[in-house]
């Protein structure tokens, strides 16, 4: 992929990262995936979950690190949908706590502060990205 194709489809994705707050997040529990929904945080095509410490998912990544994220379907249509393949784990990068605190987290954590409040950093490797203009595009690392 060219420099300018891959830098249109990274405008893309990002824009849809934009637009889609929720996503479908799967791991790998007993060699079986596992999925849940999870809000999605992004600073330009790096991507991050909140989540608890505490959580099954951070047992999960801790003996397997492969993960998906698909976002997109709005339920009413499949305007656009981005298929994230690629390794999660804790950031260790203390400042994205407070940069994605916002109200909603309240009704599980005391706080940014709240040692059980982590934030997950998603190494992508793999990205699929269609729309209704686009069939198909693949970002790669």
């Amino acid at each position: 992929m060219a420099a300018i194709e891959k830098q249109k489809l990274e405008q893309r994705i990002t824009a849809a990262l934009d637009k889609h707050h929720f996503g479908s997040f799967s791991t790998v529990e007993n060699n079986k995936p596992k999925s849940r929904y999870m809000a999605i945080f992004h600073d330009g095509m790096n991507v991050y979950l909140a989540t608890d410490r505490k959580t099954h998912k951070v047992e999960e990544l801790q003996h397997n690190s492969n993960i998906s994220l698909l976002l997109g379907f709005d339920g009413k249509s499949w305007a656009e949908i981005v298929e994230i393949e690629g390794t999660a784990s804790i950031t260790k990068d203390e400042s994205l706590r407070q940069k994605f605190w916002n109200d909603q987290l309240k009704p599980w954590f005391n706080g940014p502060d709240d040692p059980d409040y982590v934030i997950l950093e998603i190494d992508a490797e793999r990205i699929q990205y269609s729309d209704e203009e686009v069939k198909e595009q693949v970002w790669e690392k």
